[in-house]
């Protein structure tokens, strides 16, 4: 169900153990061939798909476009929310519903600048309301829930940016904004200190913007990813919607 569609009577009429959910993305570059809005419209894509397995059971607010993408700023055409106004906005969105009796309040994910300030959001929402026992706050990334995408051609094992994956996507959701992405050459993930968290920028891992390797991509591996995290996502959509309003595990 959409919140877009739905008057204000509708809404106050709902069920509050409904979950709400807010798909949270990005604009920012994606390399030479990739554009900018495309983390946005990948998650659209999963979102659609999810919401056709869950039905009128689940509350979806229209995409949030703007994320944090400060680390792409050395790339013209990326647009972000710093890390604290980012945090804050998603704090301001979960508030809202809250005020509105809603217990149940779900962000969705589809850009990977926006999984730390979005896990302090929640973070920080569950030490306010501390009392309440009956709320929840969740925060899940598309391709971390779980499932491994079935195709054995996929030579990634990860996400990465502008890769063979989003590249992939991408040639399946509409092809015609694709440049050329075969004359892209891998840029391997890198990250010299790991497992240690580390301050990066994207200049710093990339020149042409991409990381990863989508001279790969091809519009079939595209439709295997979206449909393994169009599932996963409608899969822990349902067990947010059968939770029982009290146990935490």
């Amino acid at each position: 169900m959409d919140l877009v569609d739905l008057s204000w009577p509708a809404v106050a009429a709902l069920s509050k153990d409904m979950p709400v959910v807010f798909p949270i993305a990005a604009l920012e570059q994606h390399g030479h061939h990739l554009p900018v809005f495309t983390d946005s419209l990948l998650l659209g894509e999963i979102v659609r798909r999810a919401k056709e397995s869950v039905g009128d059971t689940v509350l979806f607010a229209p995409l949030q476009w703007l994320g944090n993408s400060d680390h792409h700023l050395d790339f013209a055409g990326t647009l972000s929310a710093p890390p604290r106004t980012f945090l804050d906005l998603l704090n301001g969105l979960a508030e809202n519903f809250v005020r509105h009796g809603f217990r149940r309040i779900v962000f969705i994910n589809g850009h990977g600048g926006n999984d730390v300030p979005g896990r302090q959001a929640i973070f920080e929402l569950r030490q306010r309301y501390r009392e309440r026992g009956d709320l929840l706050f969740l925060l899940g990334t598309y391709w971390n829930f779980g499932a491994k995408p079935s195709d054995p051609s996929l030579q990634q094992r990860e996400m990465g940016h502008a890769c063979e994956w989003e590249t992939s996507m991408m040639l399946r959701l509409a092809p015609q904004l694709v440049g050329d992405y075969k004359a892209a050459k891998p840029v391997e993930q890198g990250m010299a200190f790991a497992p240690a968290a580390q301050g990066w920028i994207t200049r710093e891992r990339t020149t042409p913007g991409h990381i990863g390797s989508p001279h790969l991509a091809t519009a079939e591996k595209g439709e295997v990813l979206f449909r393994t995290f169009a599932e996963d996502v409608a899969e822990f959509l349902k067990r947010v919607v059968s939770w029982d309003g009290k146990s935490r595990s």
